[in-house]
């Protein structure tokens, strides 16, 4: 550990020497060192589980170090926790989204900002919220008063990033945005972006963690680069190319994208018998053939989800386009993981309905942990051991167990709901190749994304706007400027 006699340099907010952070005999974090400065912006890249989260969690005041010393404005702060953080200026937002849902938007504010009470309370959180909202997202069309729980996960992304900017007594010091654009679309993490370089310029100091590293590489100031729960490097604005960062991490990724790639699918003979009806009065035609990778663009909450629920309705119901499918989950937390479940519990699902079973109908144990362990190896689920709960895995790991359970069933059409939300550019790299193996099996996948350099992974691609397509894109037409166009212009005719 280092001297605990260093003096912070000025300008420096918060100060950590030697942070370590165990849970039980898991070592989360291990001789922290870093200073984070007054309006600066400072990028955290690294691979599931290299312990970003966890790091953020301590600086929030969520968790206290098992090691370590910090200091605040340059003043030791033995018993830093989440009211500490607070009464620094500390905000976060954290990547599992922690609004109530059964609550409005301006009642979610009083969960953060308990100084709003008192007569007239709900309109001043209404206006303070419709104001940040504007700051950052100019021209989203919320009105501040709506139900949490009937907002798109795009939209409750936006009130949380908000919430967390808004001031009512303790000035806002330091930001932490843990994966915000997880759920945004392109243009709205283009205005989230755009407004953190403002903030870093006003004074405030912003932390962006995030798996998207041409957002790193457009607004930090510095990166910091995590492994196995350390610091492996620090690089300033200038040296923070994407190469740099994954050479940093350990990554290699010669085979980082596999767009054109030319692929001999089975049965992938220009017949499509996938044929669906979605959008408002089913008046959009989907069509799919068996091998086919399928991709749904556009602005997000544009009607891609609920063309995947109804295309898994129909897929699951009866007559014509009925199959086997599996559905992976972009709001893993609402949608996708079982809280109290095992991680090898959320992963061999099948295993409950119809699977393999020896006689008098019992659960074949064996298989299903030859199963789990099958999967755990070949998608790189990293942490605790497969018996642990599934919380206890980071978010990206969280998002591995659900593409495992897809990927190990028996489908024969995969759905994909913007899936690699939090997840790092190894793994993804190593989901695009699996998915392009199980297409050349014959599995077809329809797949939306809010990413649109992955939409180069997929054979066509319709994009969405209000609840209809506008325009079906080949693999070679999927331009950020023809996406774009397509995105604004109304239902083709």
């Amino acid at each position: 550990m280092a001297a605990t006699s260093n003096v912070s340099e000025p300008g420096t907010l918060i100060r950590f020497e030697g942070i370590g952070k165990s849970f039980g005999r898991v070592r989360a974090l291990a001789e922290i060192d870093f200073s984070f400065s007054q309006g600066e912006c400072v990028g955290i890249a690294g691979h599931n589980g290299a312990g970003k989260s966890t790091l953020m969690a301590v600086l929030a005041g969520v968790y206290p170090p098992t090691q370590g010393s910090i200091e605040v404005d340059g003043k030791p702060a033995p018993h830093y926790d989440a009211n500490a953080a607070r009464v620094a200026g500390v905000r976060c937002v954290f990547q599992e989204l922690s609004l109530c849902s059964n609550l409005s938007v301006a009642e979610n504010m009083c969960v953060v900002h308990p100084k709003l009470r008192g007569r007239g309370w709900r309109r001043r959180a209404t206006a303070l919220m419709r104001e940040q909202l504007e700051a950052i997202f100019p021209g989203n069309g919320l009105k501040g008063n709506e139900l949490v729980s009937d907002l798109t996960l795009t939209q409750q992304q936006m009130v949380e990033i908000a919430r967390g900017f808004t001031v009512t007594d303790t000035p806002v010091r330091l930001v932490i945005l843990d994966e915000p654009t997880s759920s945004l679309d392109a243009h709205t993490a283009d205005q989230l972006l755009a407004f953190v370089r403002r903030a870093a310029q006003s004074g405030i100091t912003c932390v962006l963690i995030t798996h998207m590293l041409g957002e790193i590489e457009r607004v930090a100031d510095r990166v910091m680069v995590m492994r196995d729960g350390g610091i492996v490097g620090v690089l300033a604005r200038e040296q923070s190319s994407r190469e740099s960062i994954i050479q940093a991490m350990g990554q290699h990724l010669d085979a980082d994208a596999t767009p054109g790639i030319a692929r001999t699918r089975a049965g992938h003979d220009g017949v499509r018998p996938f044929r669906w009806q979605v959008g408002a009065g089913r008046n959009t035609a989907i069509e799919a053939a068996r091998g086919e990778i399928v991709g749904f663009a556009g602005l997000a909450g544009q009607g891609q989800t609920e063309a995947l629920l109804s295309i898994y309705e129909a897929a699951t119901g009866h007559g014509a386009g009925r199959a086997k499918v599996a559905f992976v989950a972009g709001d893993r937390g609402r949608d996708g993981v079982f809280p109290v479940w095992s991680i090898a519990q959320n992963l061999d699902l099948r295993w409950l309905f119809g699977g393999p079973k020896r006689r008098r109908g019992l659960v074949d144990a064996v298989a299903a942990r030859e199963v789990a362990e099958t999967w755990r190896a070949r998608i790189g689920i990293r942490g605790a051991s497969m018996n642990a709960g599934i919380l206890s895995l980071s978010g990206g790991n969280q998002q591995k167990v659900l593409f495992a359970r897809a990927f190990a069933s028996d489908a024969d059409l995969i759905l994909m709901d913007d899936p690699t939300r939090g997840v790092d550019v190894g793994t993804k790299r190593d989901i695009y190749q699996l998915v392009h193996d199980e297409a050349a099996k014959g599995r077809t996948f329809v797949w939306y994304t809010t990413e649109n350099e992955e939409l180069s992974h997929c054979d066509r691609t319709y994009v969405f706007r209000s609840g209809a397509v506008t325009r079906v894109l080949s693999a070679d037409e999927c331009t950020e400027e023809n996406l774009l166009a397509a995105s604004f212009q109304e239902q083709a005719a």
